[in-house]
Protein backbone atom coordinates (compact mmCIF):
# COMPACT_ATOMS: atom_id res chain seq x y z
CA UNK A 1 0.00 0.00 0.00
CA UNK A 2 1.31 3.40 -0.88
CA UNK A 3 0.96 5.45 2.23
CA UNK A 4 0.39 9.12 1.77
CA UNK A 5 0.01 9.93 5.34
CA UNK A 6 -3.70 11.35 5.43
CA UNK A 7 -0.11 7.88 4.98
CA UNK A 8 -3.76 7.00 3.40
CA UNK A 9 -4.70 5.32 0.27
CA UNK A 10 -1.55 4.95 -1.61
CA UNK A 11 1.28 6.36 0.38
CA UNK A 12 0.77 9.96 0.84
CA UNK A 13 -0.14 9.81 4.73
CA UNK A 14 -3.38 11.62 5.70
CA UNK A 15 -6.48 9.93 7.11
CA UNK A 16 -8.88 9.00 4.34
CA UNK A 17 -12.18 10.85 4.76
CA UNK A 18 -14.96 8.55 5.79
CA UNK A 19 -18.74 8.97 4.30
CA UNK A 20 5.02 31.80 5.84
CA UNK A 21 7.33 33.77 7.99
CA UNK A 22 9.76 30.92 8.56
CA UNK A 23 12.88 30.90 10.77
CA UNK A 24 15.96 29.43 9.09
CA UNK A 25 18.46 27.71 11.37
CA UNK A 26 21.90 27.16 10.15
CA UNK A 27 5.45 -5.56 6.36
CA UNK A 28 7.30 -6.14 9.31
CA UNK A 29 5.16 -6.22 12.39
CA UNK A 30 5.08 -2.86 14.11
CA UNK A 31 7.05 -2.59 17.31
CA UNK A 32 4.66 -1.42 19.99
CA UNK A 33 2.95 1.62 19.01
CA UNK A 34 2.77 6.05 15.79
CA UNK A 35 3.81 6.53 14.82
CA UNK A 36 4.90 2.80 14.59
CA UNK A 37 7.42 1.58 17.13
CA UNK A 38 6.79 4.69 19.19
CA UNK A 39 6.21 5.89 22.73
CA UNK A 40 3.91 8.47 24.36
CA UNK A 41 5.02 12.11 24.59
CA UNK A 42 3.44 15.32 25.83
CA UNK A 43 2.39 18.16 23.56
CA UNK A 44 3.96 20.63 25.99
CA UNK A 45 7.38 19.13 25.24
CA UNK A 46 6.70 19.22 21.49
CA UNK A 47 4.89 22.54 21.05
CA UNK A 48 5.72 22.76 17.33
CA UNK A 49 3.74 19.55 16.61
CA UNK A 50 0.11 20.37 15.82
CA UNK A 51 -2.94 18.48 14.61
CA UNK A 52 -4.95 19.55 11.58
CA UNK A 53 -8.65 19.22 12.27
CA UNK A 54 -11.97 19.33 10.45
CA UNK A 55 -14.88 17.95 12.47
CA UNK A 56 -17.16 18.78 9.57
CA UNK A 57 -15.22 16.35 7.38
CA UNK A 58 -13.84 13.78 9.85
CA UNK A 59 -16.29 13.82 12.75
CA UNK A 60 -15.90 14.81 16.39
CA UNK A 61 -13.97 11.75 17.53
CA UNK A 62 -10.26 12.48 18.04
CA UNK A 63 -11.02 16.21 17.62
CA UNK A 64 -11.48 15.72 13.87
CA UNK A 65 -7.72 15.15 13.41
CA UNK A 66 -6.65 14.03 9.93
CA UNK A 67 -3.06 15.26 9.42
CA UNK A 68 -0.16 16.77 11.30
CA UNK A 69 1.63 20.08 10.96
CA UNK A 70 4.63 21.98 12.27
CA UNK A 71 4.71 25.48 13.75
CA UNK A 72 7.60 27.42 12.17
CA UNK A 73 6.50 30.94 13.08
CA UNK A 74 3.85 32.30 15.48
CA UNK A 75 1.29 32.47 12.67
CA UNK A 76 2.72 29.91 10.23
CA UNK A 77 2.34 26.13 10.04
CA UNK A 78 3.88 23.82 7.47
CA UNK A 79 2.08 20.65 6.41
CA UNK A 80 1.93 18.26 3.46
CA UNK A 81 0.38 19.51 0.23
CA UNK A 82 -1.59 16.28 -0.12
CA UNK A 83 -3.34 17.06 3.19
CA UNK A 84 -4.90 20.05 1.44
CA UNK A 85 -6.19 18.04 -1.53
CA UNK A 86 -9.85 18.41 -2.42
CA UNK A 87 -10.43 14.66 -2.07
CA UNK A 88 -9.19 14.91 1.53
CA UNK A 89 -10.95 18.12 2.60
CA UNK A 90 -14.05 17.68 0.45
CA UNK A 91 -13.47 21.12 -1.09
CA UNK A 92 -10.58 23.34 -2.18
CA UNK A 93 -8.66 24.42 0.93
CA UNK A 94 -9.81 28.03 0.69
CA UNK A 95 -13.40 26.80 0.85
CA UNK A 96 -13.01 23.98 3.36
CA UNK A 97 -15.26 24.45 6.37
CA UNK A 98 -14.00 24.13 9.93
CA UNK A 99 -10.31 23.79 9.04
CA UNK A 100 -8.34 24.35 12.24
CA UNK A 101 -4.95 23.82 13.82
CA UNK A 102 -4.95 22.25 17.29
CA UNK A 103 -2.00 23.06 19.51
CA UNK A 104 -1.08 21.97 23.03
CA UNK A 105 -3.42 18.94 22.99
CA UNK A 106 -1.73 15.66 23.91
CA UNK A 107 -5.00 13.70 24.11
CA UNK A 108 -7.32 14.26 21.16
CA UNK A 109 -10.32 13.22 23.26
CA UNK A 110 -9.94 16.31 25.48
CA UNK A 111 -10.37 20.04 24.93
CA UNK A 112 -6.93 21.01 26.29
CA UNK A 113 -4.83 23.50 24.37
CA UNK A 114 -6.14 25.77 21.64
CA UNK A 115 -8.00 25.39 18.37
CA UNK A 116 -7.10 28.12 15.90
CA UNK A 117 -8.79 28.75 12.58
CA UNK A 118 -6.73 28.70 9.41
CA UNK A 119 -6.96 32.15 7.84
CA UNK A 120 -5.15 31.36 4.61
CA UNK A 121 -3.68 28.35 2.81
CA UNK A 122 -0.94 28.24 0.21
CA UNK A 123 -0.26 24.94 -1.53
CA UNK A 124 3.03 24.60 -3.38
CA UNK A 125 2.04 25.01 -7.05
CA UNK A 126 4.96 22.79 -8.04
CA UNK A 127 3.63 19.84 -6.02
CA UNK A 128 3.59 16.75 -8.25
CA UNK A 129 1.12 14.12 -7.04
CA UNK A 130 2.66 11.63 -9.47
CA UNK A 131 6.16 11.60 -7.98
CA UNK A 132 5.12 13.24 -4.64
CA UNK A 133 7.79 15.91 -5.14
CA UNK A 134 7.25 19.31 -3.53
CA UNK A 135 4.76 17.95 -1.00
CA UNK A 136 4.25 20.97 1.25
CA UNK A 137 1.74 23.69 2.04
CA UNK A 138 1.79 26.82 4.19
CA UNK A 139 -1.06 27.60 6.59
CA UNK A 140 -1.50 31.08 8.04
CA UNK A 141 -3.23 31.14 11.41
CA UNK A 142 -5.96 33.57 12.42
CA UNK A 143 -4.32 34.02 15.85
CA UNK A 144 -0.63 33.93 16.80
CA UNK A 145 1.03 31.26 18.91
CA UNK A 146 3.89 31.95 21.34
CA UNK A 147 7.22 32.29 19.56
CA UNK A 148 8.50 29.46 21.74
CA UNK A 149 6.13 27.11 19.89
CA UNK A 150 8.08 27.45 16.65
CA UNK A 151 10.99 25.28 15.56
CA UNK A 152 13.76 26.40 13.21
CA UNK A 153 14.34 24.99 9.75
CA UNK A 154 17.39 23.17 8.42
CA UNK A 155 18.80 24.89 5.36
CA UNK A 156 20.81 23.53 2.44
CA UNK A 157 23.95 21.67 3.48
CA UNK A 158 22.84 21.27 7.10
CA UNK A 159 24.76 18.52 8.90
CA UNK A 160 21.48 17.10 10.22
CA UNK A 161 20.91 15.53 6.79
CA UNK A 162 23.93 13.22 7.07
CA UNK A 163 23.00 9.53 6.87
CA UNK A 164 23.04 7.93 10.30
CA UNK A 165 21.83 11.05 12.11
CA UNK A 166 19.21 10.23 14.72
CA UNK A 167 15.86 11.91 14.16
CA UNK A 168 12.44 11.96 15.81
CA UNK A 169 8.96 11.84 14.29
CA UNK A 170 5.79 12.78 16.21
CA UNK A 171 2.12 12.37 15.44
CA UNK A 172 -1.27 10.84 16.16
CA UNK A 173 -1.18 8.43 13.22
CA UNK A 174 -1.85 4.71 12.88
CA UNK A 175 0.21 2.66 15.34
CA UNK A 176 -0.04 -0.71 13.57
CA UNK A 177 -0.44 -0.10 9.84
CA UNK A 178 -3.96 -1.53 10.07
CA UNK A 179 -5.98 1.46 11.23
CA UNK A 180 -5.33 1.62 14.99
CA UNK A 181 -5.34 5.35 15.75
CA UNK A 182 -4.21 6.49 19.21
CA UNK A 183 -5.84 9.20 21.26
CA UNK A 184 -2.50 10.54 22.57
CA UNK A 185 0.52 12.05 20.84
CA UNK A 186 3.37 9.62 20.16
CA UNK A 187 6.96 9.82 18.95
CA UNK A 188 9.50 7.42 17.48
CA UNK A 189 13.26 7.52 16.95
CA UNK A 190 14.43 6.87 13.40
CA UNK A 191 17.62 7.59 11.45
CA UNK A 192 18.33 9.60 8.34
CA UNK A 193 19.17 7.01 5.69
CA UNK A 194 21.27 7.20 2.55
CA UNK A 195 19.39 8.42 -0.52
CA UNK A 196 20.45 5.24 -2.32
CA UNK A 197 18.20 3.16 -0.06
CA UNK A 198 15.08 5.07 -1.05
CA UNK A 199 16.18 5.29 -4.68
CA UNK A 200 16.25 1.48 -4.76
CA UNK A 201 12.96 1.17 -2.88
CA UNK A 202 11.15 3.77 -4.99
CA UNK A 203 12.67 3.90 -8.50
CA UNK A 204 9.40 5.13 -9.98
CA UNK A 205 5.93 3.59 -10.06
CA UNK A 206 2.30 4.49 -9.55
CA UNK A 207 3.21 5.07 -5.88
CA UNK A 208 5.77 7.78 -6.59
CA UNK A 209 9.47 8.26 -7.19
CA UNK A 210 12.20 9.12 -4.73
CA UNK A 211 13.93 12.36 -5.75
CA UNK A 212 16.78 13.25 -3.42
CA UNK A 213 16.72 16.96 -4.27
CA UNK A 214 13.32 17.39 -2.64
CA UNK A 215 12.95 14.33 -0.41
CA UNK A 216 14.60 12.78 2.65
CA UNK A 217 14.90 9.06 3.34
CA UNK A 218 14.45 8.09 7.00
CA UNK A 219 13.42 5.17 9.17
CA UNK A 220 14.93 1.84 10.10
CA UNK A 221 16.39 -0.42 7.41
CA UNK A 222 14.97 -3.43 9.25
CA UNK A 223 11.52 -1.86 9.49
CA UNK A 224 9.38 -1.40 12.58
CA UNK A 225 9.75 2.33 13.31
CA UNK A 226 8.00 4.61 10.91
CA UNK A 227 5.28 7.19 10.37
CA UNK A 228 1.92 5.93 9.11
CA UNK A 229 -1.56 7.03 8.02
CA UNK A 230 -2.61 10.20 9.80
CA UNK A 231 0.94 11.43 10.38
CA UNK A 232 1.19 13.33 7.07
CA UNK A 233 2.61 16.82 7.35
CA UNK A 234 4.11 16.14 10.79
CA UNK A 235 7.73 16.82 11.74
CA UNK A 236 10.97 14.93 11.22
CA UNK A 237 13.42 16.63 13.59
CA UNK A 238 17.18 16.14 13.89
CA UNK A 239 19.72 18.09 15.93
CA UNK A 240 17.00 20.47 17.10
CA UNK A 241 15.92 21.48 13.59
CA UNK A 242 13.08 20.54 11.28
CA UNK A 243 14.55 18.55 8.39
CA UNK A 244 11.46 16.91 6.91
CA UNK A 245 7.67 16.65 6.73
CA UNK A 246 5.96 13.25 6.76
CA UNK A 247 5.03 12.62 3.14
CA UNK A 248 4.80 9.11 1.65
CA UNK A 249 6.10 5.55 1.42
CA UNK A 250 5.06 1.93 0.87
CA UNK A 251 3.16 0.40 3.76
CA UNK A 252 4.21 1.28 7.29
CA UNK A 253 7.31 -0.06 9.01
CA UNK A 254 8.20 -2.54 6.27
CA UNK A 255 11.81 -3.69 5.80
CA UNK A 256 13.49 -2.03 2.81
CA UNK A 257 10.59 0.43 2.46
CA UNK A 258 11.75 3.53 4.41
CA UNK A 259 9.63 6.56 5.02
CA UNK A 260 9.94 9.44 2.57
CA UNK A 261 9.82 13.01 3.88
CA UNK A 262 9.63 16.37 2.14
CA UNK A 263 13.11 17.93 2.38
CA UNK A 264 12.82 21.13 4.41
CA UNK A 265 15.97 22.67 2.94
CA UNK A 266 14.21 22.56 -0.43
CA UNK A 267 11.17 24.25 1.12
CA UNK A 268 13.51 26.96 2.42
CA UNK A 269 14.99 27.37 -1.06
CA UNK A 270 11.55 27.52 -2.68
CA UNK A 271 10.17 30.04 -0.21
CA UNK A 272 13.33 32.09 -0.52
CA UNK A 273 12.47 32.63 -4.16
CA UNK A 274 9.31 34.43 -3.10
CA UNK A 275 6.83 31.76 -4.14
CA UNK A 276 4.63 32.18 -1.08
CA UNK A 277 2.10 34.84 -0.17
CA UNK A 278 3.45 38.12 1.10
CA UNK A 279 5.29 37.70 4.39
CA UNK A 280 5.85 33.94 4.23
CA UNK A 281 9.40 32.72 4.11
CA UNK A 282 10.94 35.63 5.99
CA UNK A 283 13.13 35.20 9.03
CA UNK A 284 11.52 36.78 12.09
Amino acid sequence: MRRRFVRALARPLALAATAVAIPLLSAAPAASDVVLGGYPVEAAQNPWTVALSSRDRFGRMRSGQFCGGVVVDPTTVLTAAHCMAEDVLGAPPDRARDLKVITGRTDLYTDEGREIAVRETWVNPAYDSGTNAGDFAVLTLAEPLPRTSAIGLAGPGDAAYRPGTEAVITGWGDTTGFGAYPRRLRAAHVHVLADALCERAYPGSADGKYLSASMVCAGDERGGRDACQGDSGGPLIAQGRLIGLVSWGSGCGRPESPGVYTRVSEIVRTLGRGRTPQGAGKTP
